[in-house]
């Protein structure tokens, strides 16, 4: 668990959002993917804290943040995250998103370019493709019992809170203008930016991530084989966060 006692809520767009401080130098973002929270980079939080000054989040509607009242959209969490920039005077930084948390970064990139100097994007896409739409309109009846008491642990407000993220997840299915980047669009992002992607990932396919890699100015891309979404969890992490910090300092 990261430490809670440097939690602190700040009301943002209409929504309070839950976030935490760790460490001191450069300034990075680590945002998590729908669904999950900041807690899931704690054991990240202690060993990148030396390097980096960590602003980490819980994405509204999330974690500790305000239960959601309407639909997860990724270009209000990024207004909020931008809204929580301002709040920090933090003028420039840099990001790490997994999933929801990379298509998050992508709204900030392109909304304010300047303001965004690098990041990480795994297993993030462009739009959502017609194999993703399926899976997402099927999500909330597939869940099994086991997942409901991982989102339980990640989610404080408890099943009203999860139910609020099920039904995003079904709104994903039907929303074709949050997550709607095309190759000009993505040419105007001026960070550095390394895209990780697995190369069997069943949502969005490796092809999305080329035409990202293509369209990105400043990219590179990582094909990781043999692997799904979030093609760095378990095994490999040890090896990605060498690679991501490097990245990062760079």
């Amino acid at each position: 668990m990261l430490d809670e006692s440097r939690g602190q809520l700040k009301t943002l767009n209409g929504i309070e959002l839950y976030f935490e401080l760790h460490g001191t130098g450069e300034p990075v973002l680590l945002l998590h993917g729908f669904s999950g929270s900041s807690q899931d980079w704690a054991a990240v939080a202690s060993d990148w804290s030396r390097d980096f000054q960590l602003i980490v989040p819980d994405l509204r509607g999330h974690g500790r943040s305000s239960v959601l009242a309407t639909p997860f959209r990724h270009a209000d969490a990024a207004a909020d995250i931008l809204g929580l920039l301002d709040h920090l005077n933090v003028h420039t930084c840099k990001g790490l998103g997994v999933s929801g948390g990379g298509n998050v970064l992508l709204h900030m990139a392109t909304r304010q370019p300047k303001r965004v100097e690098a990041m990480v994007l795994v297993s993030a896409t462009p739009y959502f493709p017609a194999q993703a739409r399926t899976i997402m309109r099927q999500y909330r009846d597939r869940l099994p019992p086991e997942q409901w008491e991982v989102l339980r642990r990640r989610h404080p407000a408890g099943d009203t809170q999860i139910e609020s993220l099920l039904a995003s997840t079904t709104a994903f299915a039907d929303s074709y203008d949050d997550m709607n980047f095309t190759p000009p669009y993505l040419s105007t992002i001026q960070a550095r930016t390394l895209i990780v992607q697995g190369d069997r990932d069943p949502l969005y396919p490796v092809e999305l991530s080329v035409e990202m890699a293509k369209a990105i100015p400043r990219s590179s891309l990582w094909i990781v084989p043999d692997a799904g979404h979030g093609p760095v969890l378990g095994a490999r992490w040890p090896e990605f966060l060498k690679t991501a910090a490097e990245f990062l300092h760079r």
